[in-house]
């Protein structure tokens, strides 16, 4: 389930919640199903993701990041499609819970527009490299973990809890530019290290980049990361102790532009867990 990967879907929703509530009171059940959903999601689209690519041939003994279940036979391909069954039907049962405990109706305006967007995310978790035609084979991931693991994770966890679409947008947009550029800035490095083995059948950014030019690209991903969160403490006022975690980002960017391929899979975890702690950091500040 690559649960070392939870912490970068939680981060977004967090800090959603956290600028919920620093304009007003949030209730504990709709954090406790948001956190639910948020890390089923992630589970799915961890277990899609590798079915997918298994299917598609693209992990093979040479891949250069940690071992699979489906590569070491420890799973068949039956399996792993029934543990996806499972784990879409706890996402969809999680998410109806979410938005019942929220709004406390299904037959409303938001709520329904709500189920709609799960759906959408449900979609997009699994079809990454799952299908016949998967976006994250033609060079489209980044625009979808920026929406998703940004735009959708924190607007849509401060609207789950605030249900103020104006607030929402004014305190919201810039923190969620901010995570998601972190956390396309996770899917960059990722590929960084693939490009051998995703070659073959998969077209990703840094393949289409070259090696310095999604390096170059990284560093910039990071940077607008910050910029935009500094932003928006100089816009709305907050305290500014993230900048404490910044030499770890600094790190980062260090270690992708000197590291090459299985040993860059330690900036993996590096960048998820700095942006886990700076999403906690950022909204303890709001």
């Amino acid at each position: 389930m690559r649960l070392r990967t939870l912490p970068l879907s939680l981060a977004g929703v967090m800090l959603g919640a956290f600028i919920a509530a620093s304009c007003e009171g949030v209730r504990i059940p709709v954090i406790i199903t948001l956190i639910l959903t948020a890390s089923l999601l992630q589970i799915l689209s961890n277990l899609s993701n590798e079915l997918g690519d298994t299917l598609h041939g693209t992990d093979t003994e040479d891949r250069q990041g940690i071992r699979y279940s489906l590569q070491d036979g420890e799973m068949t391909v039956q399996d792993m499609k029934l543990l996806i069954f499972i784990t879409a039907a706890a996402c969809c049962a999680c998410g109806a819970a979410m938005v019942y405990v929220s709004f406390g109706t299904f037959f409303a305006p938001e709520p329904i527009l709500f189920l709609i967007l799960g759906a959408a995310a449900i979609w997009a978790a699994m079809h990454y490299t799952l299908g016949k035609n998967p976006y994250g084979y033609r060079g489209l991931g980044d625009i979808f973990v920026f929406i998703f693991f940004g735009l959708v994770s924190v607007c849509g966890g401060c609207y789950i809890c605030l249900h103020d679409p104006a607030a929402t947008l004014e305190y919201a947009i810039l923190p969620a530019c901010s995570i998601g550029c972190f956390s396309v800035a996770v899917l960059n490095v990722n590929n960084i290290r693939d490009m051998k083995t995703d070659a073959a059948n998969r077209v990703t950014t840094a393949i289409r980049l070259g090696g310095t030019g999604a390096r170059i690209y990284q560093t910039a991903l990071i940077l607008a990361g910050w910029v935009s969160i500094i932003a928006n403490t100089l816009w709305h006022g907050g305290h500014c102790w993230y900048l404490f975690l910044l030499p770890l980002y600094i790190a980062h960017i260090k270690g992708v532009w000197t590291l090459e391929g299985r040993a860059l899979d330690k900036m993996l975890p590096l960048l998820v867990m700095s942006t886990f702690v700076f999403s906690l950091i950022a909204g303890l500040g709001l």
